[in-house]
């Protein structure tokens, strides 16, 4: 076999003991994820900005970023909701390069599970205990949610795990809004198909243990573009596209229904600039059409430090630039919000 079992990892309750949510973190937790909830549910008008890093890639430069997103959630909370994204797995179209913190705590050294496993959940906890934030994190192993079930207010599951099965039944375990990201092809069905399962109750092996879960209402859509077979992408964020989805959600008895729109990805095209332009438009959406409204509770926007991005290991690290995919930096990034905030006039 060319399996090499390295090591045994502690399992979830092991580092959690070891890493425990304070009394206080937990109440910020709870009193955040009740708010989030409420726009799922229709009890609060406010709209998510789910903006941040592509990738979580460095401890002090992402904590820079969340403090700074801090400051001004104070100043919009009337409004906004900001979750910060703090994603410590990253998904790899070809298998190659970075893997996020998960795997490399250290971009620049070799992959050290356990190593990752403690800083994702330290990363997530100062959050928390340093912001009064509460984070979004992308499950690309179903596996590890675990180590970070009592830190996170919102899960995204990415366009290639979408299909899952394993993702779709453990989505179905969770208390907190999770959102199916349409898959690379862009087929809309098979996204709503994801919430459906999503949102049924199931019974299955997980972590070696047989478990049942009740089923997540408040598993919902994203859409974040598609690509088609000679590898263009299909934005699928215009007004269009939106009627479209709210058709298709009419045709289905989904509990709460509600979209998020990923501004980068296919939707951009992977030209980070645009995200600014898209994000306008999608609230123009949001103003002409009151179902629209209704439907689309927030966007999610990739944003750091600096504009861009960079390849690790070439050359002088830029402090707060992406190593993965390019984001908007934190000066057009912070203008956006108060962008976002104004559409939001009552």
């Amino acid at each position: 076999m060319s399996f090499q079992f390295v090591k045994k990892l502690p399992i979830p309750a092991e580092i959690k003991k070891q890493f425990p949510v304070s009394e206080k973190a937990a109440a910020i937790k709870a009193a955040r994820d009740a708010e989030i909830k409420d726009v799922f549910t229709g009890a609060s008008k406010k709209f998510l900005v789910i903006i941040g890093p592509c990738s979580a890639d460095h401890e002090d430069s992402v904590m820079e970023y969340v403090r700074r997103l801090a400051d001004v959630q104070k100043k919009v909370s009337d409004r906004l909701i900001l979750i910060p994204r703090v994603y410590t797995s990253k998904p790899r179209t070809t298998g190659e390069g970075y893997k996020g913190m998960m795997h490399q705590p250290d971009p620049d050294k070799k992959p050290d599970a356990l190593a990752g496993l403690i800083a994702i959940r330290k990363l997530h906890l100062r959050v928390i205990e340093e912001t009064g934030l509460t984070s979004a994190d992308e499950m690309l192993y179903p596996e590890n949610y675990w180590y970070l079930v009592d830190l996170l207010s919102y899960v995204a599951i990415g366009a290639r795990s979408v299909e899952d099965q394993h993702h779709r039944m453990t989505t179905s375990g969770m208390d907190v809004p999770a959102g199916m990201k349409n898959p690379t092809s862009g087929d809309l069905s098979v996204m709503l198909n994801s919430v459906v399962a999503a949102q049924t109750a199931h019974d299955f092996i997980y972590r070696g243990w047989e478990v049942s879960t009740n089923g997540n209402k408040l598993a919902h859509v994203i859409l974040r573009g598609a690509t088609n077979k000679y590898g263009n992408s299909i934005p699928n964020y215009h007004y269009e596209d939106l009627i479209r989805l709210l058709h298709m959600y009419d045709q289905r008895d989904l509990a709460y229904p509600a979209a998020i729109i990923d501004t980068n990805h296919s939707n951009s095209n992977k030209q980070y600039e645009e995200q600014t332009r898209i994000v306008k438009e999608v609230m123009t959406n949001r103003r002409v059409n009151p179902r629209l409204k209704e439907l689309i509770k927030g966007v999610m926007v990739e944003s750091y430090l600096e504009p861009g991005n960079q390849k690790p290991g070439c050359g002088e690290h830029i402090y707060g630039k992406s190593i993965t995919d390019a984001c908007l930096g934190w000066k057009e990034s912070e203008e956006l919000i108060y962008d976002i905030y104004n559409f939001c006039e009552a």
